[in-house]
């Protein structure tokens, strides 16, 4: 479970620091990582993250390889929402 929180941070760091990207959609990505490192039932946390990700992803000024991201995500975290 560590692996795939770790894995979803630095997702996140590199969405958070590719000038590609809204910044919009930056700065969300900030508070998912804040919000995820907070502590916590990580369980829910994932699932909200999920929401937000799923909402991000219809962005039609993403680009699409943050799109490819973003549903990499997606996947990780509903890993984690169901541990």
């Amino acid at each position: 479970m560590a692996d795939v929180l770790n894995d979803v941070l630095e997702t996140l760091d590199r969405i958070i620091h590719d000038d590609t990207v809204p910044r919009n959609i930056r700065r969300t990505a900030g508070e998912i990582k804040e919000d995820l490192l907070a502590g916590g039932d990580i369980a829910l946390k994932a699932s909200s993250a999920i929401s937000i990700l799923e909402e991000l992803s219809a962005d039609p000024n993403l680009p699409m390889h943050v799109r490819t991201m973003i549903w990499n995500l997606v996947g990780n975290l509903e890993r984690l929402s169901v541990q």
